[in-house]
């Protein structure tokens, strides 16, 4: 399932991270790609550990945890604690590939499973040429291109790559869930479910049937669900 998402960071909040990042301490992306990835990879990316992360990253954690449709997507049970990267110049761009299946917690020794690969838009669509985030996908190829503070979440089992910048520079934020429940395709079924339910309940208010496929939600995601 490929979903956007939109605001998870106010105007403000994105106009406060644009500032962070015009004087951030950029470096080379490819440190911490995988051997095949790092041979396609050509941007820049900031330093886990420097200022700017710590307060963008601060951030978009609480607009996650604000946002519902966020936790109906993709039901997280770990969250692996985001990046920022940037795309222009002589950097602009990063080739197909699939990101690894599990990543290192910083400074933990734990894993996370990355099974949806989230990227939340810091530049508006005007300020760059290029740029699109392209998702393989069951429909084939989808090209996405979001307002700032928007963000996209997909398979992390789906193959895709950043179009090359052609002007100005490309922000963003990325990182990746390890869900409750695995398979995308039982996510999805939840997610439809959960969805359809908020309609019922905006159009008729409670009712039986309602409560009744309320309970057939958390009984699938009862069986479902890995805590």
């Amino acid at each position: 399932m490929l979903l956007h998402i939109p605001d998870i960071l106010t105007a403000d909040e994105v106009r406060r991270a644009q500032n962070l990042l015009a004087s951030a301490p950029w470096g080379d992306g490819r440190p911490g790609a995988g051997v095949q990835a790092a041979q396609v990879k050509n941007n820049e990316q900031l330093p886990h550990d420097c200022d700017a992360a710590r307060e963008i990253r601060t951030t978009v954690l609480r607009g996650l945890d604000a946002n519902p449709l966020f936790f109906s997507a993709a039901l997280p049970k770990r969250v692996f604690p985001p990046r920022l990267n940037r795309y222009g110049g002589d950097s602009n761009y990063y080739g197909n590939h699939i990101d690894g299946s599990v990543r290192y917690l910083p400074g933990t020794g734990q894993r996370v499973r990355t099974d949806v690969s989230c990227t939340v838009f810091l530049s508006d669509p005007s300020d760059y040429d290029g740029g699109e985030l392209c998702v393989a996908d069951t429909y084939g190829e989808q090209a996405v291109k979001l307002p700032a503070g928007h963000m996209v979440l997909y398979p992390g089992t789906s193959l895709h790559q950043v179009k090359p910048v052609t002007r100005g520079h490309r922000l963003a934020c990325f990182f990746w869930i390890e869900s409750m429940v695995r398979s995308d395709e039982q996510r999805r079924l939840l997610y439809e479910l959960d969805m359809n339910l908020l309609r019922l309940r905006e159009r008729h208010g409670e009712t039986d049937e309602t409560t009744g496929l309320t309970g057939c939600y958390h009984n699938l995601l009862r069986m479902w669900a890995d805590t």
